[in-house]
């Protein structure tokens, strides 16, 4: 966008808005205008060009910057026995019970059934958020998986190449067995899948029920030593992450209907 095409109320120097973002100082994000390292809207930038932070899509070497001071990505922990919901009429424990008094309204990317836990990404970017739940765009989550052993090796075989449910096929995109003790494994398996209850319904169908469900991964973000109850913000880089994933496997996509899946 040119100085001489932003002539919107919100427009503002771009090297402002890089600065006000935390790119670098507004010299140094002059000399990235310069150096041509700047785009804003896939057009390449120039010294004098104005923007508007809200409605501009603006990268610096490629990588997303959100430029939004209102927009908030969160990651969180969901306890076991906490509902994925903002509130509930049941009276359960919900997800919003452990943002504290965050100022911002924020809603949960998609789900994870009460008794499961781990990740949990909540925002108010829509945009984003509709990308990271949508099958198309095919965003991994990675799960902790414990099942009453011993696993016989067919097991992972099986649902590697695919079981067929009652609402259709399935399949992993990885199966990696991480410990066997006694009666006890622990698999980490890896899945773009978003319908009800796939991993539990997936495990169920082998003969192996799930007994503890932990999602540890969706995409770039991970769960790390987050506590269970607590949240975090997510990084710039992280935010950069999501939005690479999303436009790499966006891209050439039509636009499709959000779906309400519950992810777990």
């Amino acid at each position: 966008m040119s100085s001489a095409d932003a002539m919107t109320e919100g427009a503002e120097r771009l090297q402002k808005i890089l600065a006000q973002a935390g790119v670098a100082s507004r010299r140094a994000s002059e000399e990235l205008i310069a150096a041509r390292r700047v785009t804003v809207n896939g057009k390449v930038a120039k010294l004098g060009d104005k923007a508007d932070p809200i409605s501009d899509v603006i990268h610096v070497d490629g990588q997303r910057i959100v430029t939004d001071a209102n927009l908030v990505y969160l990651a969180m922990n969901k306890p076991r026995g906490v509902v994925s919901t903002m509130a509930d009429d049941k009276g359960r424990e919900a997800v919003a019970d452990y943002l504290g008094n965050l100022s911002t309204r924020v809603y949960h990317v998609g789900r994870l059934d009460a008794d499961s836990e781990g990740l949990l990404l909540l925002t108010n970017d829509g945009g984003l958020a509709h990308k990271l739940m949508h099958p198309s765009y095919e965003v991994p989550k990675t799960y902790l998986v414990e099942v009453v052993g011993p696993l016989p090796r067919v097991v992972g075989r099986e649902l590697m190449a695919g079981v067929q449910l009652e609402d259709g096929f399935a399949k992993l995109d990885d199966y990696r067995l991480k410990q066997a003790i006694d009666k006890q494994a622990l698999i980490e398996v890896v899945l773009h899948e978003g319908r009800n209850r796939i991993v539990r319904r997936m495990f169920d169908h082998v003969g192996f029920p799930v007994q503890r469900l932990v999602r540890t991964a969706i995409g770039p973000i991970k769960l790390g030593d987050l506590k269970a109850g607590r949240h975090r913000r997510l990084n710039a880089g992280e935010v950069a992450a999501l939005f690479k994933i999303t436009e790499r496997k966006g891209r050439g996509q039509a636009e499709v209907e959000e779906t309400e899946a519950y992810e777990d």
